[in-house]
């Protein structure tokens, strides 16, 4: 489901990225129309192979279905490196056009500081800004689609030629009700910090990007961390009740060798490791600068509680994937 989800999104940029190159076929290279065609009729041939396939354990022509799975494996990390180096050049440029006058930005386009001709291309109608703006803000869910198929075939290859002892494997079937007092609170509850999330994110992109004085960007920045600091206070308190609960509810813990699970493991740690990186240099960059005021404090304990967060998270998350049933 989640994978389909992304992939109509992925789908939805590479239409908007198809409009947005046709609007500039007299200045480009055929190459880069058709660099987003191939890669819509890829998303949908892999999408529809994992939704039929990803519960097989392939028996037969082992070496040539582990060559074809890590194929598939390399492509996706490929167009996953392309989607990210692509936004990252993406942001650079717009900020470099927002910090220079019009003419020194033509000059550095004339002797190469871009990598694309598109950009040396002009795009002043609605509907060509409209296509360039909708790819851009749908990078992400490309990124994320890659990344969620290249674990899908990285667990299918893992299972070629694996055997399950179906005697030992215990099907659990979880009995959802809405309306029940725990769930439903928790539904609630996540549904709100959810909606408010999003409502100040978009607050503070609009009061920090708009010409506004310096006091309003100073009082969306506080409102920023002041929310992300409850925010990570309260998920890592519940992270650390969940793991104080697992200590009075004894479970077996399953040892048994599972792919899937080795990936999860693996996958959470390596995703935690950026966050880490990225906490860390601001706190060496915080303890660093002058003057310190209230936004370095607030940027600090954001900092400090990212990294308790995460941990307290990922603790949390591998034993409860180690516990057997009830």
């Amino acid at each position: 489901g989640g994978l389909i989800l992304f992939a109509i999104f992925s789908l939805v940029m590479d239409v908007f990225k198809i409009g947005y190159y046709s609007s500039f076929y007299s200045c480009l290279s055929a190459i880069k129309i058709i660099y987003p065609i191939v890669q819509a009729i890829f998303v949908v041939v892999q999408t529809y192979f994992l939704w039929v396939s990803a519960k097989d354990c392939i028996h037969v022509h082992l070496n040539v279905t582990r060559c074809g799975l890590m194929l598939t494996l390399t492509t996706n990390l490929a167009v996953w490196m392309s989607a990210v180096t692509d936004e990252s050049v993406h942001k650079a440029h717009s900020k470099l056009k927002k910090n220079m006058t019009e003419e020194i930005f033509r000059w550095l386009l004339k002797v190469g500081m871009r990598s694309s001709s598109v950009e040396v291309c002009n795009c002043n109608s609605q509907i060509c800004q409209i296509f360039k703006n909708g790819y851009f803000w749908l990078y992400p869910f490309n990124i994320e689609y890659s990344l969620f198929a290249s674990a899908m075939v990285y667990v299918m290859w893992k299972n070629v030629g694996r055997f399950i002892d179906h005697h030992s494997h215990h099907i659990q079937r979880l009995k959802f009700r809405l309306f029940r007092r725990t769930f439903f609170v928790g539904i609630m509850l996540g549904l709100i910090i959810l909606v408010s999330g999003l409502g100040v994110l978009i607050l503070y992109e609009v009061q920090v990007n708009s010409r506004t004085e310096s006091s309003k960007k100073s009082q969306a920045l506080t409102m920023y961390y002041i929310f992300n600091i409850v925010c990570l206070s309260l998920m890592s308190l519940v992270c650390i009740g969940g793991s104080v609960i697992y200590r009075f509810d004894k479970r077996d813990m399953d040892r048994h060798k599972n792919p899937t699970r080795t990936l999860d493991v693996a996958l959470l740690m390596g995703a935690a490791l950026g966050q880490y990186a990225i906490s860390y240099y601001s706190i060496v960059a915080i303890v660093a600068s002058t003057p310190r005021d209230t936004i370095s404090a607030l940027n600090l304990t954001y900092a400090l509680l990212m990294i308790a967060q995460h941990t307290f998270q990922n603790v949390f998350i591998i034993e409860g994937l180690h516990r057997q049933p009830p």
